[in-house]
């Protein structure tokens, strides 16, 4: 009983690991490959060479070590290269500038 609990919990950890891994892909496509070379990080196909071999393992998972290098990578991902890419304006953006508010742009009391 406590390794079907056990087997349950390794079955959500690799779910959450793909899914992470997926989410990371699609974000590194949206972004342009300018941003990249502007943040000074590694080119965008190295990118998304790297996230589509680990969602391709999260898919088929053989080795443990092959997902937890994979995981490395995707959190590598989301902690580094996504926040240089947004200080460079290298996403897709819905338009509108940085002083703009939830009611529109912010004109300090004018």
């Amino acid at each position: 009983m406590l390794l079907d609990g056990f087997n349950s919990f390794l079955g959500l950890l690799s779910a959450a690991m793909l899914v992470l891994a997926v989410v990371a892909l699609v974000m590194a496509l949206m972004a342009r490959e300018d941003a990249y070379r502007a943040a000074g990080k590694q080119k965008k196909s190295f990118w998304l060479i790297i996230l589509g071999i680990v969602v391709a393992v999260n898919l088929w998972p053989i080795f443990i070590f092959l997902q937890i290098a994979g995981l490395i990578a995707t959190i590598v991902f989301f902690v580094d290269v996504r926040p240089a890419l947004k200080a460079v304006g290298g996403g897709r953006r819905r338009g509108g500038s940085s002083s703009d508010g939830p009611y529109g742009p912010y004109n300090g009391g004018r």
